[in-house]
């Protein structure tokens, strides 16, 4: 099959492949909701809370690990088809779950589904892209995981009061969705760089996509200088968003003197303005200044935690903070992170290599959250601090990396004769 017709719908890929992000938000948010329902319902004990909570995290984390590798080991389709399934099957589970263990089981499959499906999917978006667009394509993933934070709070905020029905509701729209995509999804071919690349390998054509395959390559020369950078990058500054996101109510409520509705209407505007910044970094994504409004981005983002550290935690300073972060991160957070990752790999190791650094991240972010609140008793500045160190070091590794590269092409120099096989052939 041609290539050229799937890049002519590779608009439509984008959206059917990039709603893993949608379904990913939707469901940490939506089980966080359902959770409390769920713990009323089925008198869950405060442990069995934090272990179904901690369960999806992790998994999350495990099924990026393994469906990265499983895509790029047996192509795109079948992964992002199968878990498809499995989130299908994880929320009949959750839907029906008549006790604890049920729960747990529903909240492993949902977070291995979801985690599986993100870096095959992202996969998918840049092979059925081109040079002009890639970026563009791989932005809308972050505003389809923005659409379903909002959907699903709306939904949340409908029928979050209804009981345990409500919490059946939530886990529908989950599977609905995932099931629509799946429909979507089966009118979606092969990568036809995946497969031109498992046929050179079969056929022993020593070209560069077809050679560098192993997981070892990520961390040997071209790859894995790129591959830790981005690792250390992701992890870090995800370290500094995750903590913003699950604790930030609790720290301005606690420590800042608001009550919670100040600290939404502070978080309402927000998405807005993230959506905004999304929308802007598809525009230059593809371009010559996106390293630019990297550096600009990622001055924003370390000056946005350095406010509270300086100036003391009150209702203000943590409205600016947000402000910040959310311009800043719309340029040098998980966005760009996909960009270059999608850019600097070749297809058998590109979503093996996205796999581990999402993993890496959730894994990291999970640790912190644990330990959060023990930092916090030695005071707010203390946590500022440290999310301000995280960020610049995370930061401070992908500007040094990418910052002598120009917008690569892995693309175009992967079909290239591999020079280490044609070093080894001449030596023998």
């Amino acid at each position: 099959m041609p290539a050229r017709p799937l890049r002519e719908r590779s608009w439509w890929v984008a959206v059917v492949s990039g709603m893993a992000s949608y379904i990913d938000s939707a469901a940490i948010t939506g089980f966080s909701t359902s959770l409390v329902i769920l713990q009323k319902d089925l008198t869950l004990a405060q442990w069995e809370v934090g272990v179904a909570a901690g369960a999806l995290t992790l998994s999350i984390a495990v099924g990026a690990l393994i469906g990265g590798r499983l895509g790029d080991r047996f192509g795109r389709r079948p992964v992002f088809t199968a878990t498809m399934v499995l989130v299908i099957v994880a929320v009949a589970s959750l839907i029906a779950a008549p006790s604890f263990t049920i729960v747990t089981v529903g909240a492993v499959l949902l977070g291995l589904g979801t985690g599986a499906d993100l870096p095959v999917s992202l996969a998918t978006i840049a092979e059925a892209a081109t040079d002009r667009n890639r970026g563009r394509l791989l932005g809308l993933s972050n505003l389809l995981w923005i659409v379903g934070i909002v959907v699903n709070t709306v939904l949340a905020s409908i029928v979050g009061d209804l009981g345990r029905p409500g919490a059946q509701v939530i886990f529908a729209h989950i599977g609905i969705v995932a099931a629509l995509v799946l429909v979507g999804r089966l009118t979606i071919p092969e990568s036809v760089a995946w497969r031109v690349a498992r046929d050179e390998r079969r056929a022993g054509v020593a070209t560069v996509r077809a050679d560098r395959a192993r997981v070892r390559d990520l961390l040997r020369p071209p790859y894995a200088v790129p591959f830790l950078a981005l690792m250390a990058f992701y992890a870090l500054t995800n370290l500094v968003a995750n903590t913003s996101g699950q604790f930030g109510t609790y720290i301005v409520v606690t420590y800042g003197g608001a009550t919670v509705g100040q600290a939404a209407l502070i978080a309402l505007p927000m998405v807005p303005v993230a959506v905004l910044g999304y929308l802007w970094f598809m525009k230059i994504a593809d371009g010559p200044r996106r390293f630019l409004y990297f550096q600009i981005g990622a001055v924003l983002m370390i000056v946005s935690k350095l406010v509270i550290v300086v100036a003391g935690l009150s209702l203000v300073t943590y409205a600016v903070s947000a402000l910040l972060a959310a311009v800043g991160g719309a340029f040098a957070f998980e966005g760009i992170m996909k960009v270059w990752t999608q850019e600097s790999f070749p297809t058998l190791l590109r979503s093996t290599a996205q796999g581990a650094i999402i993993s890496v991240g959730r894994f990291a972010a999970a640790g912190l959250a644990v330990v959060t609140p023990l930092i916090l008793d030695a005071g707010v500045t203390t946590l500022y601090v440290l999310l301000t160190i995280f960020n610049v070091l995370g930061l401070a590794c992908a500007w040094a990396v990418f910052r002598r590269r120009a917008i690569p092409h892995v693309f175009d120099g992967e079909a290239a004769p591999d020079p280490e096989a044609a070093s080894t052939a001449g030596a023998a």
